[in-house]
C-alpha cells in the first residue's frame, strides 16, 4: 500500500483521496493552517506534524502551489516530493512561470516583470493599451489584478500596486507582471500526466467560461485534431523541462487558431473536474499514478461531458438527479460567499444532448447563484445544434 501525504487539506486533497481508496492507497493532508496530518475526507482525525507525516508517507504530492518555501524545502529534501519544489514554485509565481515560458519556445502574452515606479514606466511604453498587471505571487480567482485601459488611470494605478508590493507578507518579494490583453477567441485549458517513467497522457482540450473572474462551466468536448495536437506538444515541452511528475494544467487563450499560455497550474485542475464522469480514469486517479510510478490511465473522452461549479451556495434543488448522467460532488465546506463549495458533472451522448441537458439543469438552479449559466447553455444549445 502507498502512503501519499498532500500538501493542502481542500477538496483536491479529498478528491485524491476518494480516488485513491480502490487504488489500495492511504492518503493523508497536511493542513497548512493548522500544521498538523489530518484525514482529507474527515480532518479531525489528526496524525501528527510534517516532519512525522514526510517519515511515514511514500511520495509527497501537492494541491495548490502557494506552499510556504520551507515546507516544500524541507519535503524535497526527504527525496519523496513530485512534482519537484521548483515546479511548485513556479506554479506560484508569475515571474517564474513567465521565465520558463520563455526558456521553453512556448508562445504566451508579451509581458513586463515589475518591482519599480520605472519598470512601471517601461512597462507602458512597451505595452500596447489595454494591459493587465497580475500579481506575481497568490493571485487567484481574479484576485490581485488591475486593468489599464486608458493612461488617465495609470498613478492611480501604480499606487495600488505600490500599496499592495509594500503590504505584501510573503516570504518571497511581491512583484507584478504586466501582460498585454489578449482579443481571444475563447479560453481552454488542457489537463495532462507524467509519471516517474516519463509516460506521458493529456485529456482534450476543455473549454472555460468564467463569471467574475471564477471559472464557472468547463466543456470537454471533441476539438480540432490540430488545436489538440497543438496543446499537447506545448504539454510535453513544458513537463520535460520541468522533469514533472504528476498532473499539470495549462490554460491558454484561443486566438484564431493560434494557441497562447495564459499560466499553468502544477496539480490537479479545476478545469479536470470533468474526467470524473468524461474520462477512463479521473485526473485524481492519474496524478497518484503518476506520483507513484504506475502506468497512466486512458485519458480518451468517453462522451461529452460540462462541469458546473457550485460557488458560495450549499442549498442545491433533489430535482437534478432526475437530470441523466448527473453528478454531484460536494466539498463538505461551510457556506461563504465567492467560496467553491462543490461541483456538478453532467454528460450527454453527443454535445446536443448534453446542451440539452446544461438547459435544463440551469432550470433547476437558483438563478442567482448561478447568475449567467442558463445564457451560457442556451448559447451552447444554438451552436451545437447548427
Amino acid at each position: 500500500m502507498k502512503k501519499v501525504l498532500v500538501l493542502g487539506a481542500g477538496q483536491l486533497a479529498r478528491m485524491m483521496d476518494l480516488a485513491g481508496a480502490p487504488l489500495g492507497m492511504d492518503i493523508k493532508a497536511f493542513d497548512v493552517r493548522t500544521n498538523k496530518v489530518v484525514h482529507p475526507v474527515d480532518p479531525e482525525h489528526i496524525y501528527g506534524d510534517l516532519q512525522s507525516g514526510i517519515a511515514q508517507c511514500d511520495v509527497i504530492t501537492a494541491e495548490f502551489e502557494h506552499v510556504a518555501h520551507n515546507t516544500l524545502n524541507e519535503c524535497e529534501k526527504s527525496g519523496k516530493l513530485f512534482p519537484s519544489s521548483d515546479a511548485i514554485k513556479i506554479g506560484g509565481d508569475r515571474r517564474l512561470e513567465k521565465a520558463l515560458l520563455e526558456s521553453c519556445k512556448v508562445a504566451n502574452a508579451k509581458h513586463v516583470v515589475i518591482a519599480t515606479k520605472a519598470d512601471f514606466d517601461q512597462a507602458l511604453k512597451q505595452l500596447a493599451l489595454p494591459i493587465i498587471f497580475k500579481s506575481a505571487l497568490e493571485g487567484y480567482d481574479g484576485k490581485g489584478q488591475w486593468r489599464l485601459k486608458s493612461l488617465e488611470q495609470a498613478d492611480a494605478i501604480w499606487q495600488e500596486m505600490e500599496a499592495f508590493i509594500a503590504n505584501a507578507t510573503s516570504s518571497v518579494a511581491q512583484g507584478i507582471v504586466a501582460e498585454q490583453m489578449v482579443p481571444f477567441d475563447r479560453e481552454v485549458s488542457l489537463v495532462g500526466a507524467r509519471n516517474t517513467h516519463g509516460e506521458i497522457a493529456v485529456y482534450p482540450l476543455t473549454e472555460n467560461h468564467h463569471t467574475n473572474g471564477i471559472l464557472s462551466v468547463s466543456v470537454a468536448a471533441p476539438s480540432e485534431a490540430s488545436l489538440q495536437s497543438n496543446a499537447a506538444e506545448v504539454f510535453k515541452k513544458i513537463a520535460e523541462q520541468l522533469n514533472y511528475v504528476g498532473v499539470l494544467a495549462i490554460e491558454f487563450f484561443q486566438v484564431g487558431e493560434e494557441l497562447l499560455v495564459n499560466e499553468i497550474a502544477p496539480r490537479v485542475h479545476n478545469s479536470g473536474h470533468w474526467t470524473q464522469q468524461g474520462a477512463d480514469t479521473c485526473q485524481f486517479e492519474n496524478h497518484l499514478r503518476a506520483i507513484c510510478g504506475l502506468p497512466l490511465g486512458g485519458t480518451q473522452l468517453i462522451r461529452p461531458t460540462a462541469m458546473v461549479n457550485v460557488i458560495g451556495e450549499d442549498d442545491i434543488s433533489d430535482e437534478i438527479y432526475s437530470i441523466p448522467s448527473v453528478a454531484m460532488h460536494w466539498y463538505d465546506k461551510a457556506k461563504r460567499d465567492g467560496r467553491k463549495m462543490a461541483h456538478i458533472n453532467l454528460c450527454g451522448k453527443d454535445e446536443v444532448e448534453l446542451a440539452e441537458r446544461l438547459v435544463q439543469l440551469s432550470s433547476l438552479l437558483k438563478q442567482e447563484s448561478f447568475p449567467d449559466l442558463d445564457s451560457f447553455a442556451k448559447r451552447y444549445l444554438a451552436k451545437v445544434s447548427q
